[in-house]
C-alpha cells in the first residue's frame, strides 16, 4: 500500500535473488486452478523489504510455499511503478501483499477485490517528530509540515484521518510525500517536515540519527486501537474475487503458507525471523542488523498469529476512508474479506486462533 518506495540497495537485493522472480505477464498458471501440478501464483507486494510486510519473503525462505504445494514468484513495487493492489486489479499479477482498505475502495469503485488472509492488526507505521515541533499527538497537527509516503497513499490517509478524530482539519496542516528510507530521514534532518509517518527500519534509522521520535504509534495492534479506535487491519492478501472463486485451491495452498509464516512468527523471536530474511533487508546504509532486531522486537506486535480478520478491523478501516472522502458510497463489509482460507489452515494444522473473527459487518 506504501507507495513506491523502494531504496537502491533493494533494487539491487531483488536483482540478486534476495526475492523470486519478478511477475510479469497475467494471470497464473494454468495449473494454478486445475488441480494438477504445483500451482504457480504470482504476487507483488507493496515493498518487499519493510518490516510490515516480511511475512511473505519469510514463507519463502522458511520454504513453506514449497511444503504446501504452490509455487509462489514474489515480486516488489518499484519507485515511481505501478501499486501492487493495481497490479492485481489489472490482472498483472494474482495476488497483492497490501493493505486491507484497498478492498474497500476498490468496491466503492465498483471492482470485486477481497482479502484471504489478514497477517497485521496495525498499519504497523508511527509518526516520527521532531523535538522542536512539539508534536505529541495528532492534536499538535495544526500548522504542520506532516511527511507521508506519497499523497493519497494509505499514511496520508491515517495522518489526514488522525487529525480529524482530534479537530483538526487537512487545511490546517501541510502534507508533503516524502518517500520512505533515506528520503523520509533526509526530510526530518533538513527540517523540510516536523513529522514524517513511516514503518521499521526507517524508524530505526530516524531514532538512531536522533533526528526524530516517535510521537504516535500505530505500529502495534494496541497502539493502532488507542490513536484510530480500533484494531486497523494492515498487511494482507488480496486478490480479485473472481479469481479467488476460479482458483480456490491455489488461494488455500498460499494460505496455508502464511498461516504457518504467522504462527512461526509468533513463536519466534525478532532475532530469529531476521537470521531468516535477505541480508539486504536487514542491514544496509540505514540500519545495522542489531538495529533491525531491536526494530522489530518493539513492533512485532502489530502481527496477528493466525491470520484471522480481527473484529472491529472493517469497520475501522471503513471510517478512515470515509472521513477522508475516499469512500462516499455504500460498502458491503461481508465481500470485502473472508476468514474462510484461514479458518481452513488453522485447522489444518491443529493450530489454536486467538484472534477474535470479523463478522459479516466487520
Amino acid at each position: 500500500m506504501l507507495k513506491r518506495t523502494l531504496s537502491a540497495s533493494i533494487i539491487t537485493a531483488l536483482a540478486l535473488g534476495a526475492a523470486t522472480a519478478c511477475s510479469s505477464g497475467s494471470g497464473s498458471s494454468v495449473s494454478a486452478g486445475s488441480g494438477g501440478g504445483t500451482p504457480t501464483v504470482k504476487l507483488m507486494v507493496g515493498g518487499i523489504d519493510k518490516q510490515i510486510y516480511l511475512p511473505y519473503q519469510l514463507a519463502e525462505n522458511l520454504g513453506l510455499y514449497k511444503k504446501y504445494g504452490v509455487k509462489v514468484e514474489l515480486s516488489t513495487e518499484q519507485n515511481g511503478g505501478v501499486g501492487a493492489e493495481e497490479a492485481m486489479a489489472s490482472g498483472q499479477v494474482d495476488m497483492a501483499g497490501a493493505w486491507y482498505n484497498h478492498t474497500i475502495e476498490f468496491q466503492a469503485k465498483g471492482k470485486a477485490v477481497e482479502d484471504v488472509v489478514q497477517l497485521s492488526g496495525a498499519p504497523g507505521e508511527r509518526e516520527m517528530c521532531t523535538k522542536k515541533s512539539g508534536v505529541t499527538s495528532a492534536a499538535d497537527f495544526k500548522g504542520k509540515t506532516l511527511g507521508v509516503t506519497d499523497l493519497g497513499s494509505g499514511t496520508d490517509t491515517l495522518t489526514q484521518f488522525m487529525a480529524a478524530k482530534k479537530g483538526v482539519k487537512a487545511s490546517q496542516f501541510h502534507r508533503l510525500a516524502v518517500g520512505a528510507g533515506s528520503t523520509a530521514v533526509a526530510a526530518l534532518q533538513n527540517g523540510k517536515a516536523d513529522c514524517v509517518m513511516t514503518t521499521q527500519p526507517t524508524v530505526a534509522a530516524i531514532q538512531k540519527k536522533g533526528v526524530g521520535t516517535s510521537a504516535i504509534d500505530l505500529a502495534t495492534t494496541a497502539g493502532a486501537k488507542a490513536a484510530l479506535g480500533g484494531a486497523f487491519p494492515g498487511a494482507s492478501i488480496l486478490a480479485r474475487t473472481d479469481w479467488v472463486n476460479s482458483h480456490k485451491d491455489a488461494t488455500q495452498r498460499v494460505v496455508d503458507a502464511l498461516v504457518a509464516t504467522m504462527h512461526w512468527i509468533n513463536t519466534h523471536t525478532a532475532a530469529d525471523i531476521a537470521d531468516k530474511m535477505p541480508a539486504s533487508f536487514v542491514q544496509n546504509q540505514l540500519v545495522t542488523k542489531a538495529d533491525y532486531v531491536t526494530a522489530l522486537t518493539e513492533d512485532k506486535g502489530q502481527f496477528l498469529p493466525d491470520g484471522i480478520m480481527p473484529a472491529g478491523g472493517p469497520k475501522t478501516a471503513l471510517a478512515t476512508e470515509q472521513l477522508v472522502g475516499n469512500v462516499t458510497s455504500s460498502v458491503d463489509l461481508s465481500k470485502t474479506f473472508t476468514n474462510e482460507f484461514a479458518l481452513n489452515a488453522n485447522k489444518k494444522e491443529g493450530f489454536t486462533t486467538t484472534t477474535t473473527p470479523a463478522g459479516a459487518n466487520g
